[in-house]
């Protein structure tokens, strides 16, 4: 039994390492082009692209090490099905449920790392990106201008551009605002402009050389004016910690404390991924079947249908507990214990139908 043990983890270890491999980079693939799409529209900065990607990729790693061990599972015993190696073992006095201490104890410490980085890594992940799209998004008004780009003001209220900029972060030339408001529109052009802080500590931004134009919405008024010296306001608003502390972003002790429907309903999640990872591992010594002529094809695709519909049962109780419609317990129950209820049926009813066709 050692060479029964030892040949079959060492046949799921390659196929984990080779599907671990392919969905990674498939997801980081995704994950790539959706944030660098995110940056071409100016909601992330691009020079944290890579940082962004990293935070996020960490964020989902523990559903990418579930579905790859779970592949794996599937993958391994079906292609001892197909190569009639489980017959060798059945007729050997090996039963199906004899398989599920080397998969366990294979499958452990991936459950372990799942446990770990639901609990740990993802609420510090999500953490982590949320600060860096909140300090995107905070910036200053005049932070957010590029030399030849119009850029929208934080408030969404002003237009700036900027036709060159001087070596001098705090300088600029040929500067143009447009400033909208519910009553009137204000526009505002400058041969050059320099950011000053007054004593007070607010930002100020100081435009020379220039005409300002205002008009009433109605088309009533419209005044004219230059001046050789314009100070304008430039609007800051400091990162708050409730905005960057989404439930997603607070740690498990924390919720633990928190009775809200938001903060159980993180607490379903991410339990409810730690147990889905110990389900999948049963039912995929469950599922997994096939033979010469019908193939391995099959058996996957109905495996990758089960994860999905799983996968979506977990984001749904979330959901559930997010509207105070179930309690974290009976979501938990509900999901997890079904699942645990069918497979073990499953487990019933091959070990039932070997026996039978023994007989």
């Amino acid at each position: 039994m050692m060479l029964f043990d030892s040949t079959l983890r060492k046949e799921l270890s390659r196929s984990f390492g080779g599907t671990l491999t392919v969905i990674l980079t498939i997801v980081l693939t995704m994950m790539l082009i959706r944030t660098l799409g995110q940056a071409a529209l100016g909601r992330v900065s691009p020079q944290d692209v890579v940082l962004l990607l990293g935070y996020t990729g960490l964020g989902h790693v523990p559903t990418i090490l579930c579905l790859s061990l779970f592949v794996a599972i599937v993958a391994t015993l079906t292609r001892l099905y197909r190569d009639s190696e489980m017959a060798v073992w059945f007729a050997s006095g090996v039963s199906l449920l004899r398989f599920l201490r080397p998969v366990l104890r294979f499958a452990t410490p991936v459950l372990l790392m799942v446990v770990a980085m639901m609990l740990v890594t993802w609420p510090w992940a999500n953490r982590q990106s949320s600060e860096l799209r909140a300090r995107y998004e905070q910036r200053s008004d005049l932070s957010r201008v590029a030399p030849g780009q119009f850029q929208i003001s934080s408030n969404g209220q002003r237009v700036f551009f900027i036709d060159k900029q001087s070596p001098d972060a705090t300088t600029g030339r040929n500067i143009f605002i447009v400033d909208q408001r519910p009553d009137r529109e204000s526009v505002t052009s400058a041969l050059a402009g320099r950011i000053e802080v007054p004593d007070e500590g607010s930002r100020q931004l100081v435009l020379r050389d220039g005409a300002r134009t205002d008009l009433d919405l109605d088309g009533t008024t419209r005044t004219i004016s230059r001046f050789d010296s314009y100070r304008i306001r430039i609007e800051e608003r400091a990162i708050t910690q409730a905005e960057t502390q989404r439930p997603q972003a607070r740690s498990t002790l924390d919720l633990l404390d928190d009775h809200e429907p938001r903060a159980r309903g993180e607490l379903a999640w991410r339990l409810g991924m730690s147990l889905a990872g110990i389900n999948l591992a049963f039912l995929g010594v469950g599922l997994a079947q096939g033979s010469a002529r019908t193939g391995s094809a099959w058996t996957l695709m109905s495996a990758l249908l089960a994860f999905i519909v799983y996968f979506n049962l977990v984001t749904l109780s979330q959901s559930w507990v997010n509207g105070g419609r179930m309690s974290l317990g009976g979501a938990l129950l509900l999901v997890h214990g079904g699942m645990a209820a069918i497979t073990a049926t499953l487990f019933w009813w091959r070990v039932r139908g070997r026996a039978t066709r023994g007989r």
